[in-house]
């Protein structure tokens, strides 16, 4: 009965923790823009420093009308915001925030996890083919072209980290981490992070929603709340990424004074700086062109994960 009780407890704080921290990075990046950008809505509404901001959101996408095109294939159409959003969910599950906290241990929660984040890339192919919209087809073909594009150097680096740490388990990489590797897999992390915000399609890699060209990409057709539904996967994905790059690259729950009951706290810091460095470049780099976007990944990003793999190989070697 304790052991149910506990994993109730668990799976429980993974849920408030996915309910929570994409609506705390949605609402920083209200804030971090407005600041950066001088925006007046998010600085002002609600009186003191904005903040009705996300409030005055969601009423806005619950008072839209819920509309459905007629040539649609309604059953996908109205599917695709739940596979948009709910394997990241799953994702959360397995990332550990501490020492014996986490929702569920996963033997090869490497590749689970990059598995899972894949299948969220999904819902944007079915919104894209189910919404009878030119505009929203093109989207979701950009969408396809990405993940392949950016699937491979995001599981290079991650499979870099894995040889280094002997395991392909997230628990066993943080039980196995040095201080040492942060500059010795800095390319590989380089890689990951880069790679995963081209697969959440966020700036500059956002040529799937592209809105000056394709009106908004596979989501054209969607309003009110399954339209929020996809923004509140696009931020919930942010914590996904940045918590595995913590975990992977940064450390995770390991603090520069030493394990002192304190990781959950590393963990979350970690993370909150890597959502900051995600809102910092979608406002200050342009969009990348489709064939910019698709040239960093084969040209740039592959070779640099392949060598990253490569030096951990001889790095392994050596120290045996």
């Amino acid at each position: 009965m304790n052991d149910a009780l506990d994993v109730v407890v668990r799976l429980l704080l993974v849920f408030v923790a996915f309910l929570v921290l994409p609506l705390v990075v949605g609402q920083t990046e209200h804030k971090v823009m407005a600041h950066m950008q001088g925006r007046l809505g998010p600085m002002y509404a609600g009186g003191f420093h904005g903040w009705a901001q996300l409030v005055a959101d969601g009423v806005k996408f619950a008072q839209k009308e819920d509309v459905v095109p007629k040539d649609a294939d309604r059953r996908v159409f109205q599917l695709a915001p739940a596979v948009a959003l709910l394997p990241y969910l799953l994702v959360l599950v397995a990332i550990p925030v501490a020492p014996g906290s986490v929702g569920a241990v996963v033997d090869a929660g490497v590749f689970f996890a990059l598995a899972v984040m894949g299948v969220g890339v999904l819902g944007s192919l079915m919104a894209g083919w189910a919404s009878a919209n030119k505009f929203s087809l093109l989207g979701g073909l950009r969408t396809a072209a990405q993940l392949l594009a950016y699937e491979l150097p995001m599981l290079l680096a991650a499979a870099s980290v894995a040889m280094a740490a002997g395991t392909v388990s997230l628990t066993g990489v943080l039980d196995a981490f040095e201080w040492w590797w942060v500059p010795w897999q800095i390319v590989g992390a380089l890689v990951f992070f880069v790679a995963g915000l081209a697969e959440l399609q966020r700036p500059p890699f956002d040529m799937p929603v592209a809105d000056s060209e394709i009106i908004f990409g596979a989501y054209t057709e969607y309003t009110g709340l399954r339209f929020a539904l996809f923004l509140l996967a696009e931020y919930a994905g942010i914590v996904v990424l940045c918590g595995l790059t913590t975990v992977l690259f940064l450390g995770g729950w390991h603090g520069p004074w030493g394990d002192d009951g304190l990781g959950w706290l590393w963990t979350l810091l970690k993370t909150a700086v890597l959502a900051f460095v995600v809102i910092w470049l979608r406002v200050s780099y342009p969009r990348l062109r489709e064939d910019q976007l698709q040239k960093l990944a084969w040209t740039t990003l592959v070779p640099l994960a392949l060598a990253q793999i490569a030096l951990t190989g001889i790095v392994k070697v050596a120290i045996q």
